[in-house]
């Protein structure tokens, strides 16, 4: 029963020197003196505020993309023990010795270190040889511009190393996919790439590219499962269910999942929160949440509210009055109403707060029970400290003369009456009899008398109306756009009847807590579409350059000077590179184009398997390169050098590629095509034979043999003497001939 312990446990490994020897060089070349210098260097003034934002579990904003890459260089921050406290407002500042500058860089230079091995891997499993995929290697390691990106903190190396983990998982996976469908290592590189996928895009959007990419690469290879007749119906649809499940459904559940810990992480209150609805807000601790703590919840007739626009655009503000009317007449020499302006403010201020009355009763408190406000209900909104009602009648707007004009109504003793009278419109209802509720519910303010909707234009007022933003009373309006709708704020029932009482009165203290109506779902949404949509100034930069700036490296970027020694940093390539790695994206299109071309003409130029690996790598390369770069001429946004890294990566692979294929199959044989040449035989009239044909070869009694460009296949019958010419390569080696 102990047999087996006579015998020693021996366990053998392989290990590829190669690679061992390429990642220490990586780590080398990327961990050396990375604490110098030891001074802000050029965006990490814009990364580092993120990072102490992550330390204090500030929330905020970034329109730049997704939050994964932030909190990857927040870890490093983490680890070293930062505690957010570092000012970063200028390029060049020193750093002092409560930031752990080496931790900070030290995800950056490890995702670039590793760039080098993925390199070489990638290539090995393209079926290039161990030559070539040292060549990648090295062209990864000494390229100037990706050793300077990766030794700062910067995302670039992260971004680009979740690339090329990507693909090299789906290799893997696809190499596997031949020989051994559904193993554990099967699974694990599928996976792989869908995870390796939604790192990618949430370190940067750019990511998505490459993952379209490999999405369309998989689709193809998808199709060509699909019409593979040796496969069972059950076994294609598990196949495409499985890659459906790795590729599409576990990105997604990723993405998700990092903000997820990105919402958790930032629980508090910070200066990114006006650009967030006031349910948003009212989920942060500290700040908004603070004043709405125990507001009332349902809005009833007698609430003191405030009113603020959901659009929050140009800028979060708050429907707004104050004593001052509009001028009799307009620069222009329009006249007015001349009565009480009402405008959008953009602070918070006493003049923000309304009354909802009841059209029915004089009273401005809420009744003993309250008479919560539902959707559809007639309400006179009255501001607060002028005691002045919501009006709008047929009188254009200042600076939106096709619209109306919305006031507080003054009377004048003359023939324009009041119309005060507005009906609330739930937008994001349940049901038709659900009560306004504060900060939960966007509203629309329908006119009775006109059926104009309280609107924020977005205009600015002029000197008298204080550069305050223009409303206006939409007509005809249709949909619900946010500029239209609106939210309770801030609430409180109204108790006192006196109007110097009322100004000072304090909310009631029933408890509602907001923050838990709103879901992750919800928050996630709002954060998303800000994200996407918020949009800064984009000010031309020194440094920014165009698309067509970078392919001949005709730009730099100047990180970082020492004041006192003259050091520079600066982003700049490497020339050779930059100019074989073109040359090389030339030379494949070309070639590609020409074998294309002459395949047409049923002339193969090279053997089958040549062809398909040709193709494989330059979809890969190529593509990489072509969807990583071409997008960027549509952009409306400023850019610089370092967006050309991750498409300068793939055309770095592209340069031994292409020099093994020129190796291969155009300088073996000088002076002669490798490939199917056109040759004559012999045969009889329409008959069609499948002969094998090699460079320079033909088949005698079954055997090759090195004779001139002529094949002659001794299968044909003799005596006849029509003429046969290749009309098609169809396999790796094989031709197709007929006669002519």
């Amino acid at each position: 029963m102990l047999g087996f312990l006579k015998q020693p446990v021996v366990v053998t490994a392989e290990i590829n020197v190669n690679l061992v020897a390429l990642t220490v060089m990586g780590l080398v070349n990327r961990l050396w003196a990375l604490s110098y210098p030891r001074a802000v260097v050029f965006d990490e003034v814009y990364y580092g505020q993120f990072v102490s934002l992550y330390m204090k579990r500030i929330f905020f904003v970034d329109d730049s993309g997704p939050p994964f890459g932030h909190m990857l260089l927040a870890f490093g921050g983490y680890l070293g023990g930062f505690d957010g406290n570092f000012l970063w407002n200028r390029i060049g500042a020193e750093y002092n010795m409560n930031v752990p500058i080496w931790s900070l860089r030290l995800l950056p230079a490890l995702t670039g270190a590793l760039c080098v091995p993925l390199a070489y891997q990638i290539l090995v499993e393209l079926h290039f040889s161990h030559c070539a995929a040292f060549g990648a290697a090295l062209l990864i390691l000494f390229e100037n511009s990706l050793i300077t990106q990766s030794r700062l903190m910067l995302l670039e190396s992260v971004l680009i190393f979740f690339i090329l983990l990507a693909i090299l998982s789906y290799l893997k996976f696809y190499n596997l996919q031949k020989c051994s469908p559904f193993t554990a290592g099967w699974w694990f590189w599928l996976l792989l790439t869908g995870v390796a996928c939604s790192c990618a895009v949430g370190v940067k959007y750019m990511g998505l590219f490459t993952y379209m990419l490999l999405l369309a690469i998989a689709g193809v290879h998808s199709w060509h499962l699909i019409g593979d007749q040796t496969l069972s119906n059950v076994s294609v649809l598990c196949h495409l269910l499985a890659r459906g499940l790795a590729l599409v459904v576990v990105p997604v559940a990723m993405y998700l999942f990092f903000f997820y810990v990105h919402l958790t992480l930032l629980y508090r209150s910070g200066p990114h929160d006006q650009i967030m609805t006031s349910a948003f807000q009212a989920s942060l601790e500290g700040g908004l949440a603070r004043i709405t703590h125990g507001q009332p919840l349902e809005v009833a007739y007698g609430s003191q509210i405030t009113l603020r626009n959901v659009l929050g655009k140009p800028m979060p503000c708050w429907l707004h009055s104050h004593k001052s009317t509009y001028p009799i007449r307009y620069e222009n020499g329009r006249g007015s109403s001349h009565q009480q302006q009402v405008t959008c403010y953009p602070f918070k201020d006493v003049n923000n707060w309304w009354i909802v009355k009841d059209p029915g009763m004089q009273q401005l408190v809420v009744s003993n029970p309250p008479r919560p406000v539902r959707h559809g209900h007639i309400v006179q909104l009255v501001h607060g400290i002028t005691t002045r009602y919501l009006n709008t009648h047929d009188v254009a707007a200042p600076l939106s003369p096709h619209s109306q004009e919305i006031s507080c109504y003054i009377d004048y003793n003359i023939s324009m009456p009041a119309q005060n009278l507005w009906r609330v419109e739930i937008v994001n209802r349940e049901l038709d009899t659900d009560v306004w509720k504060t900060i939960l519910s966007e509203v629309r303010f329908v006119h009775v008398n006109t059926s104009a909707v309280l609107k924020l234009s977005g205009a600015s007022l002029p000197e008298w109306g204080y550069r305050q933003l223009e409303i206006i009373g939409e007509k005809l309006s249709k949909g619900y756009h946010q500029s239209m709708l609106w939210n309770v704020e801030e609430h409180r029932y109204g108790k006192s009847q006196e109007q110097k009482e009322r100004e000072v009165e304090l909310h009631s203290p029933t408890q509602a807590d907001i923050s838990k109506n709103l879901s992750f779902m919800a928050r996630f949404t709002e954060l998303q579409w800000k994200i996407l949509t918020l949009k800064n100034e984009d000010t031309e930069h020194k440094y920014s350059s165009s698309p067509l700036d970078w392919i001949t490296m005709d730009t730099n970027i100047a990180y970082w000077f020492h004041p006192i020694s003259g050091a520079q940093i600066h982003l700049i390539g490497n020339v050779l590179t930059w100019a074989s790695a073109n040359v090389a994206t030339l030379v494949y299109v070309c070639l590609f184009l020409w074998y294309l071309l002459r395949r047409r003409r049923k002339i193969c130029d090279i053997p089958e398997d040549a062809w398909r690996l040709w193709v494989s790598a330059g979809g890969l390369c190529v593509g990489g390169w072509a969807v990583n770069y071409l997008p960027f001429f549509m952009m409306e946004k400023t850019l610089f050098l370092y967006h050309y890294l991750p498409a300068l990566t793939f055309q770095i692979l592209l340069i031994p590629v292409v020099l093994q294929h020129l190796t291969d199959h155009l300088c073996r044989y000088p002076g002669h095509p490798t490939g199917c040449s056109a040759v004559l035989i012999s045969g009889d009239e329409g008959s069609e034979m499948m002969g094998f044909i090699v460079p320079a070869a033909a088949l005698t009694s079954g055997t090759l043999h090195y004779v001139p460009s002529v094949v002659t296949l001794p299968c044909l019958p003799e005596g006849h003497g029509e003429n046969y010419s290749v009309n098609a390569c169809t396999e790796p080696g094989k031709v197709n001939c007929s006669p002519v």
